[in-house]
Protein backbone atom coordinates (compact mmCIF):
# COMPACT_ATOMS: atom_id res chain seq x y z
CA UNK A 1 0.00 0.00 0.00
CA UNK A 2 0.76 3.59 -0.83
CA UNK A 3 1.35 6.21 2.23
CA UNK A 4 -0.94 8.37 0.16
CA UNK A 5 -3.93 5.92 0.36
CA UNK A 6 -4.32 7.28 4.14
CA UNK A 7 -4.22 11.25 2.67
CA UNK A 8 -7.88 12.41 3.68
CA UNK A 9 -9.18 15.85 4.09
CA UNK A 10 -9.94 17.81 6.85
CA UNK A 11 -11.67 21.30 7.57
CA UNK A 12 -9.50 23.00 9.88
CA UNK A 13 -12.10 23.81 12.11
CA UNK A 14 -13.08 20.52 13.18
CA UNK A 15 -9.59 20.43 14.86
CA UNK A 16 -10.20 20.35 18.51
CA UNK A 17 -7.48 23.23 19.76
CA UNK A 18 -9.38 22.82 23.82
CA UNK A 19 -10.87 19.80 25.14
CA UNK A 20 -14.26 20.17 26.08
CA UNK A 21 -15.16 21.04 29.77
CA UNK A 22 -15.90 17.73 30.99
CA UNK A 23 -13.77 15.00 29.78
CA UNK A 24 -16.36 12.17 29.66
CA UNK A 25 -18.77 14.28 27.17
CA UNK A 26 -16.94 13.72 23.90
CA UNK A 27 -18.63 12.03 21.03
CA UNK A 28 -17.65 8.25 20.37
CA UNK A 29 -18.26 6.73 17.12
CA UNK A 30 -18.64 3.24 17.32
CA UNK A 31 -17.44 0.69 14.93
CA UNK A 32 -19.24 -2.83 14.40
CA UNK A 33 -16.32 -4.62 12.19
CA UNK A 34 -18.04 -7.76 12.12
CA UNK A 35 -21.47 -6.14 10.31
CA UNK A 36 -19.23 -3.22 8.68
CA UNK A 37 -21.33 -0.28 10.15
CA UNK A 38 -21.47 1.97 12.83
CA UNK A 39 -23.24 3.96 15.31
CA UNK A 40 -23.14 7.51 17.19
CA UNK A 41 -22.99 7.68 20.61
CA UNK A 42 -21.06 9.44 23.81
CA UNK A 43 -18.13 8.44 25.61
CA UNK A 44 -20.00 8.12 29.19
CA UNK A 45 -21.58 4.88 27.31
CA UNK A 46 -18.48 3.43 27.54
CA UNK A 47 -19.70 -0.02 30.14
CA UNK A 48 -22.43 -0.04 27.59
CA UNK A 49 -20.41 -2.13 24.79
CA UNK A 50 -18.52 -4.39 27.73
CA UNK A 51 -19.26 -6.97 29.16
CA UNK A 52 -18.47 -8.35 32.80
CA UNK A 53 -15.16 -10.38 32.44
CA UNK A 54 -13.52 -8.22 29.96
CA UNK A 55 -10.60 -7.11 30.25
CA UNK A 56 -9.99 -3.03 30.01
CA UNK A 57 -5.95 -2.07 29.35
CA UNK A 58 -4.68 1.76 30.11
CA UNK A 59 -1.12 3.49 29.68
CA UNK A 60 -0.42 4.85 32.58
CA UNK A 61 2.42 7.17 30.90
CA UNK A 62 2.54 10.46 32.59
CA UNK A 63 3.34 13.35 30.60
CA UNK A 64 6.41 15.51 30.76
CA UNK A 65 6.16 19.45 31.16
CA UNK A 66 8.64 18.85 27.99
CA UNK A 67 8.29 21.94 26.13
CA UNK A 68 10.39 24.75 27.22
CA UNK A 69 11.69 28.15 26.05
CA UNK A 70 15.18 29.66 26.36
CA UNK A 71 17.14 32.30 24.95
CA UNK A 72 19.86 32.68 23.20
CA UNK A 73 21.66 36.29 22.03
CA UNK A 74 17.82 37.41 23.77
CA UNK A 75 15.84 35.68 20.68
CA UNK A 76 13.53 33.21 22.01
CA UNK A 77 13.46 29.37 20.95
CA UNK A 78 11.38 26.78 21.51
CA UNK A 79 12.95 23.30 22.84
CA UNK A 80 11.16 20.32 23.24
CA UNK A 81 13.02 17.12 25.59
CA UNK A 82 12.84 14.59 24.07
CA UNK A 83 14.95 11.71 26.14
CA UNK A 84 16.61 12.02 29.15
CA UNK A 85 20.09 10.41 28.91
CA UNK A 86 21.13 11.59 32.09
CA UNK A 87 19.69 13.97 35.07
CA UNK A 88 22.38 16.85 33.32
CA UNK A 89 21.73 15.49 29.77
CA UNK A 90 19.12 15.44 27.39
CA UNK A 91 17.96 14.84 23.75
CA UNK A 92 15.99 17.67 22.36
CA UNK A 93 13.83 18.81 19.49
CA UNK A 94 14.85 22.84 18.92
CA UNK A 95 13.29 25.50 16.53
CA UNK A 96 14.25 27.64 14.68
CA UNK A 97 17.04 25.19 14.89
CA UNK A 98 19.65 26.59 12.48
CA UNK A 99 21.39 29.21 14.38
CA UNK A 100 21.60 26.85 17.32
CA UNK A 101 25.52 25.05 17.19
CA UNK A 102 27.76 22.96 19.49
CA UNK A 103 29.15 25.30 22.00
CA UNK A 104 25.87 27.26 22.37
CA UNK A 105 24.68 28.15 26.02
CA UNK A 106 20.80 28.61 26.28
CA UNK A 107 19.68 30.61 29.01
CA UNK A 108 16.05 29.24 30.53
CA UNK A 109 16.03 31.01 33.82
CA UNK A 110 18.69 32.86 35.72
CA UNK A 111 19.57 29.38 37.30
CA UNK A 112 19.18 27.12 34.39
CA UNK A 113 21.29 27.37 31.67
CA UNK A 114 22.49 24.71 29.10
CA UNK A 115 24.83 24.36 26.70
CA UNK A 116 24.74 22.85 23.20
CA UNK A 117 26.88 19.54 22.83
CA UNK A 118 26.01 17.69 19.81
CA UNK A 119 23.93 18.80 17.01
CA UNK A 120 22.42 16.28 14.41
CA UNK A 121 19.95 16.79 11.59
CA UNK A 122 16.45 17.36 11.47
CA UNK A 123 16.68 19.77 14.94
CA UNK A 124 17.79 17.53 17.00
CA UNK A 125 20.16 18.63 19.73
CA UNK A 126 21.93 17.31 22.95
CA UNK A 127 22.02 20.23 25.95
CA UNK A 128 24.26 19.35 29.15
CA UNK A 129 22.23 21.36 31.60
CA UNK A 130 23.33 23.37 34.22
CA UNK A 131 20.63 22.21 36.88
CA UNK A 132 21.45 18.95 38.94
CA UNK A 133 17.73 17.83 38.51
CA UNK A 134 16.11 19.14 34.97
CA UNK A 135 12.39 17.59 35.80
CA UNK A 136 12.62 19.59 39.04
CA UNK A 137 12.97 22.79 36.98
CA UNK A 138 10.80 21.72 34.39
CA UNK A 139 7.73 21.33 36.93
CA UNK A 140 7.94 25.35 37.10
CA UNK A 141 9.07 26.47 33.66
CA UNK A 142 7.73 23.50 31.39
CA UNK A 143 4.75 23.79 29.00
CA UNK A 144 2.36 20.55 28.33
CA UNK A 145 3.91 19.22 25.20
CA UNK A 146 1.04 19.38 22.69
CA UNK A 147 1.33 19.03 18.86
CA UNK A 148 1.77 21.89 16.47
CA UNK A 149 -1.99 21.81 15.22
CA UNK A 150 -3.04 22.61 18.78
CA UNK A 151 -1.96 26.98 18.65
CA UNK A 152 -1.13 28.37 22.24
CA UNK A 153 0.14 31.39 23.15
CA UNK A 154 4.32 30.73 24.26
CA UNK A 155 3.39 33.13 26.95
CA UNK A 156 -0.45 32.07 28.19
CA UNK A 157 -0.06 31.23 31.96
CA UNK A 158 -3.75 30.50 32.26
CA UNK A 159 -3.35 28.24 29.50
CA UNK A 160 -0.51 26.78 30.36
CA UNK A 161 -1.82 25.36 33.58
CA UNK A 162 -4.80 24.56 31.93
CA UNK A 163 -2.68 22.37 29.69
CA UNK A 164 -0.91 20.99 31.90
CA UNK A 165 -3.76 19.32 33.89
CA UNK A 166 -5.85 18.09 30.70
CA UNK A 167 -3.65 17.12 28.60
CA UNK A 168 -2.96 14.30 31.37
CA UNK A 169 -5.31 11.46 31.97
CA UNK A 170 -6.42 10.84 35.34
CA UNK A 171 -4.84 7.29 35.36
CA UNK A 172 -1.28 8.86 34.68
CA UNK A 173 1.17 7.86 37.40
CA UNK A 174 4.97 6.59 35.57
CA UNK A 175 6.48 10.70 34.28
CA UNK A 176 7.76 9.68 31.09
CA UNK A 177 5.91 10.16 28.31
CA UNK A 178 6.08 13.81 25.81
CA UNK A 179 2.98 13.16 24.55
CA UNK A 180 -0.47 11.95 25.81
CA UNK A 181 -1.89 8.18 25.24
CA UNK A 182 -4.54 10.44 23.91
CA UNK A 183 -7.14 8.03 24.31
CA UNK A 184 -7.40 8.33 27.75
CA UNK A 185 -7.86 11.48 28.06
CA UNK A 186 -11.67 10.90 27.77
CA UNK A 187 -12.01 8.84 31.06
CA UNK A 188 -12.63 10.45 34.37
CA UNK A 189 -12.59 8.58 38.04
CA UNK A 190 -16.71 8.01 38.05
CA UNK A 191 -16.23 5.76 34.51
CA UNK A 192 -13.44 3.97 36.11
CA UNK A 193 -15.66 3.08 39.29
CA UNK A 194 -18.62 2.74 36.72
CA UNK A 195 -16.19 0.18 34.57
CA UNK A 196 -15.23 -1.86 37.72
CA UNK A 197 -18.91 -1.91 39.20
CA UNK A 198 -20.41 -3.61 35.88
CA UNK A 199 -17.26 -6.59 36.80
CA UNK A 200 -14.98 -5.18 33.59
CA UNK A 201 -11.06 -6.21 34.86
CA UNK A 202 -8.80 -2.81 34.68
CA UNK A 203 -5.04 -3.02 34.12
CA UNK A 204 -2.04 -0.53 33.45
CA UNK A 205 0.53 -0.82 31.38
CA UNK A 206 3.28 1.91 30.17
CA UNK A 207 4.54 2.85 27.18
CA UNK A 208 6.83 6.09 27.39
CA UNK A 209 4.96 8.11 24.28
CA UNK A 210 7.96 9.33 22.31
CA UNK A 211 8.91 10.12 19.02
CA UNK A 212 7.87 7.03 17.16
CA UNK A 213 4.14 8.31 17.83
CA UNK A 214 4.05 10.92 15.98
CA UNK A 215 6.99 10.51 13.41
CA UNK A 216 5.97 12.14 9.75
CA UNK A 217 6.10 9.05 7.13
CA UNK A 218 8.18 10.39 4.60
CA UNK A 219 8.18 7.02 2.55
CA UNK A 220 6.04 6.50 -0.42
CA UNK A 221 5.49 2.87 0.25
CA UNK A 222 4.15 1.55 4.08
CA UNK A 223 7.18 -1.18 4.01
CA UNK A 224 10.05 1.12 3.76
CA UNK A 225 9.01 3.19 6.55
CA UNK A 226 10.97 2.57 9.87
CA UNK A 227 9.55 3.00 13.48
CA UNK A 228 11.80 4.95 15.99
CA UNK A 229 12.09 2.77 19.16
CA UNK A 230 9.72 3.12 22.30
CA UNK A 231 10.10 2.04 25.59
CA UNK A 232 7.35 -0.09 27.36
CA UNK A 233 6.73 -2.09 30.27
CA UNK A 234 4.32 -4.75 31.73
CA UNK A 235 3.84 -6.21 35.39
CA UNK A 236 3.39 -9.53 36.55
CA UNK A 237 -0.29 -9.24 37.82
CA UNK A 238 -1.17 -7.08 34.37
CA UNK A 239 0.46 -9.83 32.41
CA UNK A 240 -1.26 -12.21 34.52
CA UNK A 241 -4.94 -10.98 33.91
CA UNK A 242 -4.39 -10.57 30.28
CA UNK A 243 -2.78 -14.13 29.60
CA UNK A 244 -5.71 -15.29 31.26
CA UNK A 245 -8.56 -13.32 29.98
CA UNK A 246 -7.02 -14.47 26.78
CA UNK A 247 -6.88 -18.26 27.75
CA UNK A 248 -10.75 -18.06 28.18
CA UNK A 249 -11.84 -16.16 25.01
CA UNK A 250 -12.81 -12.84 27.09
CA UNK A 251 -12.08 -9.36 25.20
CA UNK A 252 -9.27 -7.37 25.56
CA UNK A 253 -9.71 -3.49 25.13
CA UNK A 254 -6.85 -1.64 24.78
CA UNK A 255 -7.13 1.79 25.21
CA UNK A 256 -5.00 3.52 22.44
CA UNK A 257 -2.40 2.78 19.91
CA UNK A 258 0.23 3.13 22.37
CA UNK A 259 -1.71 -0.23 24.45
CA UNK A 260 -1.80 -2.48 21.46
CA UNK A 261 1.72 -1.52 20.32
CA UNK A 262 3.12 -2.44 23.64
CA UNK A 263 0.43 -5.87 23.99
CA UNK A 264 1.38 -6.74 20.48
CA UNK A 265 5.62 -6.43 21.00
CA UNK A 266 4.91 -8.48 24.50
CA UNK A 267 3.37 -11.39 22.95
CA UNK A 268 5.71 -13.77 22.65
CA UNK A 269 5.47 -18.00 22.77
CA UNK A 270 1.85 -17.39 22.84
CA UNK A 271 1.61 -14.83 25.57
CA UNK A 272 1.96 -11.54 27.33
CA UNK A 273 5.63 -11.39 28.26
CA UNK A 274 6.30 -9.03 31.89
CA UNK A 275 9.48 -6.91 31.93
CA UNK A 276 10.33 -3.93 30.27
CA UNK A 277 11.74 -4.17 26.72
CA UNK A 278 11.71 -1.32 23.53
CA UNK A 279 9.79 -1.87 20.12
CA UNK A 280 10.08 -0.35 16.17
CA UNK A 281 7.25 -2.88 15.57
CA UNK A 282 4.96 -0.64 12.84
CA UNK A 283 1.60 -2.18 12.49
CA UNK A 284 -0.22 -1.42 9.29
CA UNK A 285 -2.66 -3.42 7.17
CA UNK A 286 -2.31 -7.02 6.49
CA UNK A 287 -0.58 -7.43 10.44
CA UNK A 288 -2.18 -10.01 12.18
CA UNK A 289 -2.78 -9.04 15.90
CA UNK A 290 -2.43 -11.60 18.77
CA UNK A 291 -3.59 -9.03 21.92
CA UNK A 292 -6.02 -6.56 21.35
CA UNK A 293 -9.79 -7.31 20.50
CA UNK A 294 -11.54 -4.34 20.96
CA UNK A 295 -10.19 -0.66 20.68
CA UNK A 296 -10.58 2.77 22.20
CA UNK A 297 -9.19 5.52 19.83
CA UNK A 298 -9.24 8.97 18.92
CA UNK A 299 -9.35 10.43 15.26
CA UNK A 300 -5.70 10.56 13.81
CA UNK A 301 -3.84 12.70 11.52
CA UNK A 302 -4.24 12.19 7.92
CA UNK A 303 -0.75 9.65 6.28
CA UNK A 304 0.23 9.13 10.10
CA UNK A 305 1.19 5.34 11.28
CA UNK A 306 -1.65 5.63 13.87
CA UNK A 307 -4.08 5.78 11.52
CA UNK A 308 -2.66 3.11 9.52
CA UNK A 309 -2.61 1.07 12.86
CA UNK A 310 -6.39 1.58 13.18
CA UNK A 311 -7.08 0.33 9.07
CA UNK A 312 -5.14 -2.52 10.13
CA UNK A 313 -7.53 -3.18 12.99
CA UNK A 314 -11.33 -2.47 11.70
CA UNK A 315 -10.08 -2.81 7.95
CA UNK A 316 -9.33 -0.11 5.13
CA UNK A 317 -12.08 0.80 3.79
CA UNK A 318 -14.33 1.01 6.95
CA UNK A 319 -11.77 2.89 8.06
CA UNK A 320 -11.75 5.54 5.51
CA UNK A 321 -15.43 5.25 5.57
CA UNK A 322 -16.09 6.09 9.45
CA UNK A 323 -13.84 9.22 8.54
CA UNK A 324 -15.96 10.32 6.08
CA UNK A 325 -18.64 10.17 8.22
CA UNK A 326 -17.00 11.50 11.08
CA UNK A 327 -16.11 14.38 8.91
CA UNK A 328 -20.10 14.55 7.64
CA UNK A 329 -21.14 14.43 10.96
CA UNK A 330 -18.57 17.42 12.24
CA UNK A 331 -16.65 14.61 15.30
CA UNK A 332 -13.86 16.97 16.48
CA UNK A 333 -10.33 15.37 15.55
CA UNK A 334 -7.15 14.52 16.78
CA UNK A 335 -5.42 15.03 20.89
CA UNK A 336 -8.20 17.23 22.35
CA UNK A 337 -10.58 15.61 20.13
CA UNK A 338 -13.49 12.68 19.78
CA UNK A 339 -13.32 9.43 20.03
CA UNK A 340 -14.00 6.02 18.09
CA UNK A 341 -14.86 2.12 19.73
CA UNK A 342 -14.20 -0.82 17.45
CA UNK A 343 -15.70 -3.81 18.21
Amino acid sequence: MLVSDFDYDLPPELIAQKPLPLRDESRMMVIFRREKKFLHSRFKQLAQYLDKGDVLVLNNAKVIPAKILGKKDDKEIEFLLVKEMDKHTWEVLCRPAKKIKVGDVITFTPEVKAKVIEAEAGGKRVLQFSAKDVKTHLRKIGFAPLPPYIKRQKRDGKLRAYDLERYQTVYAKKESAIAAPTAGLHFTHPILKQIQKKGIEICEVCLKVGLATFQPVRAMRLQDHRMLEETFSISSSAALKINKAKSESRPVTAVGTTVVRALESAFYQGKIQAGTDSTSLFIYPGYKFQVADRLLTNFHLPKSTLLMMVAAFAGFDLIMEAYREAIRQRYRFYSYGDCMLIL
